[in-house]
């Protein structure tokens, strides 16, 4: 019997992990219904690794709400995690049909005179963006600011990698199903940068909602190779999800392999961005099923 392995997205800490993994199954559950379908593994296969309050305590602790705040409003982050944060906002907000005229609107003179190095024409962009085409950016701003501490923090790196990997049950084969930061995460491990999976297979990695091909992330991650654990790539996205711009074709995430999109996800979700509005589309949850399920 194959294991199924949920690796989260952001925005988990303070939450009660078997909770987290109850809603998890709940939505797939709801996408194989639609196919007259059941949940054929038992709890102990399903695993879950919870490191949402690892990456809160180590980046400071705060809520959600608070750290939305201190990037819309606040002062800047680190310079690495600033720099990166910087690049991922402005190509969401290029994608989005945000110009230079729009963020121009939202700046004061001073900050016009500093440049877009700093970090008020980053506010300036968010503004711009909420007010051109209405989007959470308490959602990107805290989707970016999470990749980026975990793509140049390597504590926080290491603990979250080590996290996950402690999840996986030695000799059996995993479907890998991530969600946003996760996706990172999940490939992030299963190219061996930190040994997750060695001797373990991989028939299918599902990855809903990633940001992988914005420009910054995939610059971090190079080389872009297939994972070698991994037998099947599925990717699932909402094209109004302004965390995952593009589908990760040959264009835009080029790992040498075949990664099978799905991009007409109508993800119900306030946000578009929700894991159970992935999890329950029925294309998502039949692909799932199907690794799980096969000899």
């Amino acid at each position: 019997m194959r294991q199924l392995i949920f690796v989260h997205g952001r925005a988990q800490q303070e939450k009660d992990a078997a909770n987290l993994k109850q809603e998890w199954i709940a939505a797939w559950e709801k996408g194989l219904a639609a196919h007259a379908l059941t949940n054929p593994l038992p709890d102990d296969h399903i695993r879950f690794p919870y490191y949402g309050d690892t990456l809160a305590q180590m980046a400071n602790g705060l809520t959600s709400a608070q750290a939305a705040q201190v990037i819309v409003k606040g002062p800047p982050p680190a310079s690495a995690e600033q720099a990166l944060m910087r690049e991922m906002i402005a190509e969401i907000a290029a994608h989005e049909g945000v110009a230079e005229t729009d963020i121009l609107a939202e700046l004061d003179p001073v900050v016009i005179e500093r440049g877009p190095a700093n970090w008020g024409w980053v506010q300036g962009i968010l503004s711009a963006l909420d007010r051109i085409r209405p989007v959470s950016t308490a959602l990107v701003s805290l989707v970016t600011a999470d990749v980026a501490k975990y793509l140049t923090d390597s504590g926080i790196r290491n603990s979250i990698d080590s996290g996950v990997r402690g999840a996986v049950l030695p000799d059996t084969e995993a479907v890998v199903v991530s969600h946003s930061l996760g996706t990172v995460v999940a490939y992030n491990v299963l190219m061996s940068r930190s040994g997750l999976f060695p001797g373990v297979p991989v028939p299918l990695f599902v990855t809903l909602g990633s940001p992988l091909a914005v420009n910054a992330v995939k610059s971090s991650l190079r080389p872009h190779t297939f994972p070698k654990p991994v037998g099947k790539w599925y990717n699932a996205l909402d094209p109004d999800d302004v965390v995952s711009l593009y589908a990760l074709t040959k264009k835009h995430f080029d790992t040498g392999g075949t990664i099978s999109n799905h991009d007409k996800v109508k993800n119900h979700t306030s946000n578009q961005h929700g894991i159970s509005g992935y999890l329950d589309d029925p294309d998502v949850a039949k692909r799932i099923f199907d690794a799980v399920v096969a000899p």
